[in-house]
């Protein structure tokens, strides 16, 4: 949203805008508007497929390298299956694009697979990543926020419905303002609530600052590809963004809170589950208020063992009547109030002896009415604004919560838009309408960050590497583009179609560079040795979320039911359960796939942690990729791990030709000769060895189900040499 008008002020800005930023600030390519590209002219016309490849093909024409041929039609489908679904492909599925030999056979993968419901759990575990998301407060308590998981499934959904991103930004930046009436849309804001808190930190003045430190700096990397963070103590030493921009940014959600209920029903929904409610509560009024009487020392104690703690200004606030608080102290109360409202279940931990049993007599009494009882209200987890006037921002001295300075009002950046965002408050709700306006801006073709942002995150999880190296850096101090004007050109085509993901894949995964066989040449290496240009398909390693689901997979062991409660997959044997605890799943629930997996800040999921998952606490727009022994040892060591080849094991001995079956169930493909002989040698020798545990006593691994007057010691063996399978290159890396 681009702010009109000659006004003083804005006149002002201009000027000091002008004076403050160096003349290589105001001309950097990011803060550029994105120019109209036309695809260049190339001399291998032959080998282009789209226009992208000739953005591509000019660059490596220049360099005179020659592009790599296509990747062989498995290494293909595999590489786009794992790339839209995080899953490997079927062998039947193998054997259908094999066989397909119409012009438009990948075109029709592409599309299958963007249609399959495990696009939204692969593509959704990339941004919960940028999000931070995670289901407790982190820091030293750690407690699990009920119902966060809500926002991974409207992640998810909303890629599967290919929900337009400038829509899907709106609604995590503003969903209550813009669309009050939809669950789905106030699910959204929980972007903002997934920030880290420390909970027993009695300073709410630290805390609310450090929580709009948080939001800032995510919105500011996560939409604008800048590390607007660097803005909170001082002029960012780089960039054109100075401290004020960082707390005029700020400023948007200096009204909000964490809004932990959210009905998950419609109006009309809501109502039922409401009068029906109250119907109980008027059949049940007496057992309730015997069980609050019963329950209120209990209470009373809770309440002021947290009110004692905080600073003597915090409980005036707090003591303060609702009508004659500050916005400022309704901010306070607000962060005060859910650790001064316990509970029934809370407050009755703590009763003994003849309460304990009173209180469970009232319990039962209360159970005879429960066929009256709706239940618990579905609810969700986001932030919302407090009411219609918000705090004062102010820019503080070297980001200190108790240092103001100067006071600013909601606004973008100086250098793109000066001036005071126009702020017009939404009708019907108590709410600012400040996040609708920088929804509006983030949103704006005008802009020039946003569109090039995603699009160059969506290269960026393709390629292993965006066209911009640095994906939520497009700052002087992160990488140039190595094609600016394809980075243009795709941002304006993202925007021009209706800002649709799935159209970028199947524009990126449908050109040649995309399709290219990923072989090492020593020729165009010695040109560009970093594959910058890309001359080749570039290797990756699967994401620990990847490793884990693909070796359910080939076991025969993975449940798909998507959504819902996250789970919680066994512990590695000897571990100590988490602070807070982790409740075993069911078997089933288990073996889900790894992006319902319970996200806890402290305690990532070994296996996850082991393999690169990020630190939670901060948004990741890439990953590291390491090679450490824990790798290997974890999937040759951990029980599960060897359930996993126990299942693959069975699977494949269960079929004509086991061997083979094992290949394509990894691999996708067929061995060849000399692996045929090595795994007929290592079988031959590994018997022995078996047989030698055997007569020392050891229990065998043996396959999940055993066929019949099979021979233990070769089923042993067949497990071991499954779980080398999984154990290989070639099965945890996408070629």
């Amino acid at each position: 949203m681009r702010l009109a008008g000659l006004s003083v002020f804005i006149c002002c800005a201009a000027l000091f805008a002008a004076d403050t930023f160096s003349q290589r600030q105001k001309d950097f390519w990011s803060f550029q508007k994105i120019k109209p590209q036309t695809p260049p002219k190339i001399r291998t016309t032959a080998w282009a497929r789209t226009d992208i490849d000739r953005f591509i093909a000019e660059k490596l024409e220049a360099k005179s390298i020659a592009p790599s041929p296509a990747a062989d039609r498995v290494t293909l489908l595999r590489r786009a299956t794992f790339d839209l679904t995080g899953l490997p492909p079927a062998p039947a599925e193998v054997d259908a694009f094999v066989a397909d030999k119409s012009p438009d056979a990948f075109s029709k993968v592409i599309d299958r697979l963007l249609g399959s419901p495990q696009y939204g759990e692969r593509w959704g575990r990339h941004w919960l990543d940028l999000a931070r998301f995670a289901e407790s407060e982190g820091f030293k308590s750690d407690e699990s926020r009920p119902n966060a998981w809500r926002y991974r499934d409207y992640v998810i959904d909303s890629l599967n419905r290919d929900k337009p991103y400038d829509r899907f930004v709106q609604e995590q930046i503003a969903g209550d303002e813009l669309w009050p009436d939809s669950p789905e849309a106030r699910i959204a804001t929980g972007f903002a609530r997934h920030y880290p808190d420390e909970s027993n930190a009695r300073n709410l003045f630290q805390r609310r600052q450090e929580i709009l430190d948080d939001i800032t700096d995510a919105t500011g990397s996560v939409f604008l590809g800048l590390t607007v963070g660097c803005a909170r103590c001082h002029n960012h030493k780089f960039d054109p963004i100075l401290q004020a921009d960082y707390y005029r940014l700020q400023s948007f959600f200096a009204n909000t809170a964490a809004d932990d209920h959210i009905a998950m029903l419609n109006r009309e929904e809501l109502a039922k589950f409401r009068q029906r409610k109250a119907e109980w509560e008027t059949k049940t009024a007496d057992v309730r208020a015997k069980i609050s009487a019963l329950l209120a020392p209990a209470k009373q104690n809770t309440v002021k063992d947290y009110f004692d703690k905080y600073p003597p200004e915090i409980q005036a606030m707090i003591l303060k009547p609702a009508a004659e608080r500050s916005p400022y102290e309704t901010m306070m109360w607000a962060k005060a109030r859910p650790y001064l409202e316990i509970s029934d279940e809370d407050a009755a931990k703590s009763l003994k002896g003849e309460p304990k049993k009173s209180y469970d007599a009232l319990k039962a009494e209360l159970a005879k009415f429960a066929d009256f009882d709706p239940g618990e209200l579905p609810e969700g987890i986001g932030m919302a604004d407090l009411g219609r006037t918000a705090p004062a921002t102010h820019v503080l001295g070297v980001g200190v919560y108790d240092a103001p300075k100067e006071e600013v009002q909601p606004g973008f950046l100086t250098l793109l838009a000066p001036g005071p965002a126009k702020i017009v408050p939404p009708t019907g709700i108590e709410s600012t309408g400040r996040r609708t306006a920088l929804a509006k801006w983030l949103t704006d073709p005008e802009n020039p960050l946003p569109a090039r942002v995603m699009v160059n995150r969506i290269w960026h999880y393709h390629f292993g590497k965006g066209i911009a190296g640095t994906p939520s850096d497009f700052g002087i101090m992160g990488e140039r583009p190595t094609h600016p004007e394809l980075l243009d050109w795709l941002a304006q085509e993202f925007v021009r179609s209706g800002w649709s993901l799935k159209h970028m894949h199947r524009l990126i995964m449908n050109s040649a560079v995309y399709q290219q066989a990923s072989e090492f040449r020593k020729d165009a290496a010695e040109i560009d040795s970093s594959n910058r240009l890309l001359w080749a398909f570039p290797r990756h390693r699967l994401e620990s979320e990847v490793i884990r689901d693909s070796s359910l997979v080939v076991a025969g062991m993975l449940n798909t039911k998507s959504g819902g409660p996250s789970v919680f997959p066994d512990l590695p044997e000897g571990m100590a359960a988490p602070r807070g605890g982790w409740k075993l799943s069911n078997e089933d629930d288990r073996n889900r796939r790894s992006v319902y997996i319970f996200v806890k800040r402290n305690a990532r999921y070994p296996m996850m942690e082991a393999f690169d998952m990020p630190d939670t606490h901060e948004s990741c727009s890439r990953r590291d990729v390491t090679v450490t022994a824990p790798q290997a040892l974890t999937m040759l060591n951990d029980r599960v791990a060897l359930e996993w080849a126990r299942g693959f094991a069975a699977r494949a001995l269960a079929t004509k030709d086991p061997v083979e079956t094992a290949y394509r169930l990894a691999y996708s493909r067929v061995p060849d000769s000399w692996e045929k002989d090595t795994v007929s040698t290592f079988f031959h020798k590994q018997k022995s060895v078996i047989e030698s545990r055997v007569q020392r006593g050891e229990k065998l691994a043996l396959p999940a189900s055993l066929p019949e007057n099979l021979d233990p010691a070769y089923a042993a063996a067949f497990v071991d040499f499954c779980q080398m399978l999984m154990n290989s290159n070639e099965f945890v890396y996408r070629n």
